[in-house]
């Protein structure tokens, strides 16, 4: 999930797409689940729907994520819809 003017949601997302992924951007402003759910949480990925990542989150964080749950399909930057 991100929102409009983060920097940490940027990096996220410089993040993820360093490491090939194209991710689902969610903005957390636009929905009013998705902003009750991660509102002080932005940045947040999401992988099948689960957290893997919130805040500040790490290239470290990114590349465990990626390879216990594959790359690309169902990934989502939970707040990334900018």
């Amino acid at each position: 999930m991100t929102r409009q003017r983060c920097h940490l949601c940027d990096e996220a997302l410089r993040l993820l797409q360093e490491l090939g992924v194209q991710p689902e951007l969610r903005d957390v402003d636009g929905d009013d689940e998705l902003h009750r759910l991660y509102d002080f949480r932005v940045p947040v990925v999401l992988i099948d729907g689960a957290v893997v990542a919130e805040g500040r989150i790490t290239r470290e964080q990114l590349v465990a994520a990626l390879g216990s749950k594959g790359r690309g399909k169902g990934l989502s930057p939970c707040c990334p819809r900018l």
